[in-house]
Formats: structure tokens, sequence, C-alpha cells
């Protein structure tokens, strides 16, 4: 994980430190390995990684009936990623009625593969080299080119093939760790995925294989990141369906079989139900945010120019820029001695592209401008980075301005627009994403993609300073009271009890004999703090007897936070 996402999770650990952790993370690059280490509280009891970026052949060579068992696994998987509008049941094309949930008995048949191959991977030692296989591509285009199978899925031809093939490999990668034994996952009481799709992966397999429950977290939900991700630039449209179905149907999976789903924002709650989650299980818990980095500004507003507006974020084409340089542009001829401050760093190699389109359309928008003949010009738009002599902290940043401004078409939750309101500032913002619930009255909220209302609410509120001064001072109460790190903590405290204290003890406590031991897993097994028992064996009830390990003693609650390959884990 990176980011907001790694400082959330280990915020969240250290929280909770009458819990007993222990951490299983993937990673999604070599980059985001080697910065994700963070030095560990007591209460984690070991740390188990495995690199998605990366896997080796395994060596594994199957025999006749293993081959024959990928094939049938493969091969349901596949039917079911083709499925066209003829396979659909008795619910009808997509479900039910208004839902977006796969049809019941396609995530039958998807869960059914999905745990087929994983049981292949737990019995012969590893899925790798079957997923590269051409076994694995010829069943694919079989699937592909059979009767009542999607007219897009139809057309995909051997590249598009062997680009599904691969994908799929990749994403199935967790099914064949070494995880799932009673020496890992499956000795848990509880496990916390901090993302959907693939990084829920082994969550759903120790929930298969050791009924352990599963939590669910979601601040950006990992099927909406998937398609904003393939676009018809990213994969031909065979490719595009044939992932989207993938992605889509074990959404469905994770949210069928979690016992609570923790969405971080009504809009991700949103897209939960869509795919078929259960309202009664859903519990939305906002992102709990660092509020003191901002309480010397928050508490004097005083600081800021009355006449510049502030952006602060990522640059990046989504942000919008564009339509902000053009709102601007009507905000200066309103009143000329507006200034605007555009505090960001570029995402990538598109978002300096984006940058230098930015700049130059600044430099185009607003020539220098010079008070008299004698004077140095100064352009009015001033495009600058954290750490600079104008922002050398974030708090800098948000106390230079009178008014925060977001542009954004596409947000999920707006990080930067709760950290204005820590900083008491008062807000314009597009009506996209969680921003209307992030910032409830509390700031002016206009369509997204127009610079004429963007410009009309910037005036207005750069007009009436008593207007600020209250929306401000309302939305640094509204922060205080929802996004804070405490609160973040306390809602998933009380979420962990409630898991535990309705999931029936899993395991068979054995003595030194291997007989079964009365009362081997005593009602302080649930009660916060380290505890001691006789030596034991601890067996999971329907567990896999490959995984028998070592003796065990009875344990505390014991949590397991997955660390996600994406967005916010």
């Amino acid at each position: 994980m990176s980011g907001d996402a790694r400082l959330w999770c280990d915020r969240l650990v250290r929280g909770l430190g009458q819990h007993q952790f222990d951490v299983y993370a993937l990673s999604r690059s070599r980059r985001q390995e080697d910065e994700g280490w963070l030095e560990l509280p007591p209460h984690v009891s070991r740390v188990r990684t495995a690199p998605l970026w990366t896997a080796e052949e395994d060596g594994v060579a199957y025999g006749r009936r293993a081959r024959r068992r990928f094939v049938e696994s493969y091969a349901e998987l596949a039917g079911v990623l083709c499925a066209g509008p003829g396979a659909d049941g008795p619910d009808g094309p997509g479900g039910t009625e208004g839902s977006g949930a796969v049809p019941a008995h396609l995530a039958d048949r998807f869960g059914s593969a999905l745990y087929g191959l994983a049981e292949l991977a737990r019995d012969e030692g590893g899925l790798v080299g079957a997923l590269r296989s051409d076994t694995a591509v010829r069943t694919l285009e079989r699937a592909c080119r059979a009767p009542g199978a999607l007219g897009t899925a139809r057309e995909a031809r051997v590249p598009d093939l062997l680009a599904v093939a691969a994908h799929l490999e990749r994403a199935l990668r967790p099914l064949s760790l070494d995880w799932y034994g009673d020496d890992g996952l499956g000795a848990t009481d509880l496990c916390h995925a901090t993302a959907g799709g693939p990084a829920a992966l082994p969550g759903l397999l120790a929930a298969h294989f050791s009924d352990v429950p599963l939590l669910v977290t979601e601040y950006g939900v990992q099927l909406r990141s998937h398609y904003l991700a393939s676009g018809p630039d990213a994969a031909t449209p065979a490719v595009r369906a044939l992932l989207a179905a993938f992605h889509g149907r074990l959404a469905t999976e994770v949210y069928g079989r979690a016992a609570i789903i923790t969405p971080g924002n009504a809009h991700a709650r949103r897209w939960q139900e869509r795919c078929g989650a259960d309202r009664a299980r859903i519990r939305t818990v906002h992102p709990g945010m660092e509020a003191s980095r901002f309480t010397e500004v928050g508490e004097a507003p005083d600081r800021a120019d009355p006449d510049t507006l502030v952006w602060v974020g990522r640059i990046e084409p989504s942000k919008d820029l564009v339509s902000l340089l053009h709102a601007f542009a009507e905000v200066r001829r309103g009143e000329p001695k507006a200034r605007l401050r555009v505090v960001g760093a570029p995402a990538g190699a598109e978002g300096e592209a984006y940058l230098g389109h930015c700049k130059a359309l600044a430099a185009q928008l607003f020539p220098d401008e010079a008070e008299g003949v004698h004077a140095v010009g100064d352009n009015p738009v001033a495009f600058e980075e954290i750490g600079g002599p104008e922002a050398p902290t974030l708090a800098d940043a948000y106390a230079s301005g009178t008014v925060v401004v977001l542009s954004s078409v596409v947000e999920g939750f707006p990080v930067g627009l709760v950290e204005a309101m820590f900083c008491g500032r008062a807000t314009v913002s597009t009506d996209v994403g969680a921003v209307v619930e992030a910032i409830g009255g509390t700031g002016l909220v206009v369509p997204p993609r127009n610079p004429r209302a963007l410009a009309e609410a910037c005036v207005a509120l750069l007009r009436d300073p008593e207007r600020r001064e209250r929306l401000g001072a309302a939305a640094r109460a509204r922060a205080l009271e929802l996004f804070t790190v405490e609160q973040n903590i306390a809602a998933f405290r009380s979420i962990y009890l409630e898991i535990v204290s309705h999931c029936p003890v899993r395991r068979v406590v054995l003595d030194a004999t291997g007989e079964p031991l009365p009362f081997g897993v005593p009602a302080e097994a649930h009660v916060p703090g380290r505890w001691t028992g006789p030596t034991a064996r601890v067996v999971s009830r329907g567990g896999p007897g490959w995984a028998l390990g070592a003796p065990a003693r009875p344990a505390p609650v014991r949590a397991t936070p997955l660390a996600a390959t994406e967005g916010a884990l």
C-alpha cells in the first residue's frame, strides 16, 4: 500500500492496541514494497509479505488428475466471464431489477470456479504455471467461442486472449500463497481486508477454508477504479469486456462473503450496493485524518490573503485545472486583485504533460501584468509545490488563501477538501464523488465542467468576508466531528467486537494426546490482553488437513489486516 492508504492502516493498527495483529501485505511494485516498511508496534506479532508484481514459475508439474481439475475449474471461470444475455437466470439480465449485482447462478458458478482453483493450488503447491500455460489460453478461447457467449467476447483474437489470460494470472496470484493454514490466516479471529478486488482474495480463502469472518474496507471502490483505468485507449473491446466481467464477479463474491463492509463514504456505498452488497451489513466509516497539523491555521483564519484562491492536490487531467483557469479569468473580470495559487505535484508522465498544458494556458489567459511602465510584470496565477519557499508545508498552502477551490470531474473521497475544512477555510467545489457528503452545508457546490458557475461562486465568497468566516467555522467544526483519526479508530473498535461477538469459536483444541480439550478456548480469549493457556494443538473445523501446524496456545482476539495492492489499503 502507499500514500494515504498506508497512513490509514498504520494509524488503525496503532490505535487498536488492545488487539493482537498479524499483518499480511501484498505489493504491486518493487518501489511500493520498498517504501511500505514501517516500525511495528509491540502488538503486531508478525508480518508476511507477497509481491504481486512478480511471480516465478512454481515448477509444479501437474499429473493427469490435477490437469483435469484445472481445466474444469478454469473453464467454469472463463464460461462465467463470457456468459452473454442468453445465460441469464430467473432474475433476468444483470440480476434483480434495478440492481447491478451478478445473477445468483453466475455468482455461484464464479465462486465454485474460484475456490476450485484455490483448492487445486493448495493441494498441488501452486497455480502460477497452470495459469500461464497454453491450456489456459485454449480454455479461454473455447469459452469465448461457445454458443451464447457475449458478442464482444466472440470477437476476441489471439492477442486479446493472451492479454486476458495474463491479467487473470496476475490477479489470481494470491491463490498460490501458503497463508491459509492453521498457522496463518486460519488461526485468526477476524480478517480485515483493507481494499476490495484481488487484494481481498486472501480474506476470501480464509473464510472458505477456515470460516474466518471477513471485514472489507473500501475507501476507493476497486471496481470503479478498474472502470476508470479501462478507457477505449487502454485495450480492445473484447479485453475490456472480459476483464470488466471478472472484476464485477469478484466484487460480488467479496461483498457476498464479507461479514461487514465499511465504505468510506456514501458514494462508495452506492457502488457496493449496486454490486450486490447487503445493506444490512454495510457500515459507513469515514476516513480518519490527522487534524493536529492544521490546528494552528484553523484557529487563526485571519492569516489568509483576502484576495487569494487556493487549489491543492495532485495535478492530473481528472482535476480539470483547465476549467479552473477559465473560471479564474471570469473572476478577474469582477475582482481584478484576485490571485490563484495552484499547489501540487504532477502525477506521473501524464500529469507532467498536463501541468505543462495548464502553464501554457495560464500564460495565454493572463499575460504578465505590471502597475506601470517601469514595474516588473507579474502573473496572477502561481504554480507551486509543497516544500517550496511559498508553501513549506501543506498547512501553509491552505493558510495562504481565503477560499479553497476543488474543480475535479472525477473524485472519490475529497481528502484535500477535508484538509481545507480542518483549516477553517470556505470552499467552492464541483459536485462529484463524495464532495457533498463531506462538506454538508459548509461550502458552495457547483456542477463540474462549468467555469462560469465556478467563477460566480468564487466571486460571491471573495466579496463577502462574513460569509466566508461563517462557512469556514462550520466546516472546521464538521471536520473535527466526523473525519478525525479518533472517530475512525473508535468505529473500527466497535466493528471488530461486533464481528467477534457474533462468530462462534471455530477451533477445536486438542491436548498433548490428541484428544479434544473441553473449554480449551476460554471466554477470556475474546477479552483484550494477552492470555496464556495449556500447550495445545488448534484445529479449524472443516479446515484443510494439509495445514496442521505445530502446537499452539489459545490466543487473544487476533485481527489480521490485509494490505491492499491498489487504492486504499
